[in-house]
């Protein structure tokens, strides 16, 4: 048993997104047959138009660009927010296949860890009373085993880390990015967002250019609630 580290990679993307995007917008315009429009497409540089095609709300023609993420090193917790973006596909370690039985990882909160050394130990060691837990149940009932693991699995706490690939399309990751970066959002998942949000820029500039928290854009939406970081964000955002 360890803390978990969370680690995102982009796996795969739809190739060249930017053009993708920007065929779909064209295409709703266009006279020209789909050679001559995917021509014209292929032969230049399509990050302006796709620039002028976010600044205009078309985004309809996002969807036709996918992302695939694999991610390691979050919580149940985590995982429970995250399913509730249901525009995209998961698939999940499960606890039901997979045996705890040598231990699990977990996901100490840094405001349990700020508060001091002993504070995190003693949370350590409530996770290894949880997992001596789960082994009772698990011999109990049977041993290791898919019959035995997914009674067993009801003592594992919310901490317990998991893995994950996960398929969003670009106009998703988009809404996912602007609520989840926000400075509201619960910590975990905020900081899952900004590093899917850099590998995304990464990998389509002129699609993502606008992409995060609402506060990039103008005013906070959340009013008196706002968490008065825009500054804050706006560095962080620049730095990607």
């Amino acid at each position: 048993m360890a803390k978990a580290r969370l680690h995102v990679i982009l796996l795969r993307a739809t190739p060249d997104p930017d053009e993708i995007v920007a065929l779909g917008a064209r295409l709703c315009y266009a006279q020209a047959d789909l050679e001559a429009l995917r021509e014209r497409v292929e032969s230049a540089d399509q990050r302006a138009f796709v620039a002028r095609v976010m600044e205009r709300g078309h985004l309809s023609v996002t969807e036709h660009a996918s992302f695939t993420f694999a991610v390691e090193g979050i919580s149940r917790s985590l995982l429970a927010q995250l399913t509730r973006h249901r525009i995209a596909s998961f698939s999940v370690q499960s606890q039901r296949y997979v045996s705890m039985a040598e231990g699990f990882d977990y996901v100490v909160p840094p405001s349990i860890s700020a508060l001091g050394e002993e504070e995190e130990r003693e949370f350590i060691r409530q996770m290894e009373t949880m997992h001596a837990w789960y082994r009772q149940w698990q011999e109990k009932l049977g041993g290791a085993g898919e019959g035995a693991n997914q009674d067993a699995r009801f003592v594992l706490p919310n901490a317990a880390a998991t893995r994950l690939v996960m398929t969003m399309n670009a106009r998703e990751l988009m809404h996912f990015f602007e609520l989840r970066c926000c400075g509201r959002a619960q910590w975990e998942i905020r900081e899952l967002a900004w590093q899917m949000l850099a590998l995304c820029s990464r990998e389509a500039p002129a699609l993502f250019a606008q992409a995060g928290p609402a506060c990039l854009r103008g005013a906070c939406p959340e009013g008196k609630n706002t968490c008065g970081q825009s500054r804050q964000v706006q560095a962080r955002r620049a730095s990607i």
